[in-house]
């Protein structure tokens, strides 16, 4: 090989190692930046539910068929309920996934579980939305002692923000304006039975759950509970997550996105 078609290789070599190591970095540094979403449109960032909010009444029997610990079981429906949300809400914008076990994440989530009140309202009427009111107490005196009122009305767990300053300091630093906070998450045993029915493989189970939705002025625009009853002999978390939670985050999305149609429209 004489010298001119050997610097006309090296140089050929050269060029496509350039170009491919440029593509690389291209392609690492648009993963990892930040995007704000395209004007009219929005980002969604998903908040998971703190695991202490994890209510279940059918661990035992999935550990039966499965052998996963309680902790296992709680991490997999967490990690499961946020992807599913992710899945159906990036159809139609960007979303955060809070859930990612990033040193960046994981603080703010810490931050957020921070400020963060929880309380029991009234669920409120998905067609005619209004945020739920906090609620006064009704006493009377009974034989002397005073007794809180109650009524039968539905509940779910909602949550507040008691900080002014964490959704603008998250929407500056992700870009997301429109947060969904996964609030708690339940798995009735079958017929309402409790605990005690977990040997049940007849009958339906129900998941429950409860969220808020906030934008980037901290106003709350939808919450509420999602539903979906599953066969009670059912105890493998993947199937639960990708047939049922599945479901219960395309009726969350499909809320959010009527909440975000400019009214009159």
């Amino acid at each position: 090989m004489n010298k001119k078609n050997y610097r006309l290789i090296a140089s050929v070599i050269f060029l496509l190692t350039y170009v491919s190591s440029f593509a690389q970095h291209t392609t690492i540094s648009k993963k990892g930046e930040e995007k704000a979403p395209a004007p009219g449109k929005h980002k969604v960032m998903i908040i998971p539910f703190e695991p202490r909010m994890y209510m279940s009444e059918v661990d035992y029997a999935i550990n039966m068929e499965t052998k996963m610990s309680g902790k296992q079981i709680k991490n997999t429906f967490r990690d499961g309920m946020n992807e599913q949300l992710y899945k159906a809400f990036k159809s139609q914008h960007l979303v955060v996934d809070m859930i990612d076990d990033t040193v960046k994440t994981k603080k703010d989530l810490e931050n957020i579980y921070q400020y963060l009140n929880y309380a029991y309202m009234k669920v409120p009427d998905q067609t005619n939305y209004t945020p739920p009111k906090k609620e006064k107490e009704e006493k009377k005196i009974d034989k002397g002692q005073i007794v809180v009122g109650t009524d039968n009305e539905k509940r779910f767990m909602n949550a507040k923000i008691t900080n002014a300053t964490l959704v603008p300091y998250l929407y500056g630093k992700y870009k997301s304006d429109i947060f969904v906070f996964v609030n708690q998450l339940d798995i009735k045993a079958s017929n309402s039975g409790g605990p005690a029915d977990v040997a049940a493989t007849t009958g339906f189970r129900k998941i429950i759950l409860h969220y808020t939705v906030y934008t980037y002025d901290a106003k709350e625009i939808n919450s509420g509970v999602a539903e979906i009853e599953f066969p009670a002999n059912i105890n493998n978390p993947t199937k639960i997550i990708n047939t049922y939670l599945s479901k219960i985050a395309q009726t969350v999305a499909q809320r959010v996105n009527l909440a975000l149609v400019p009214k009159g429209k």
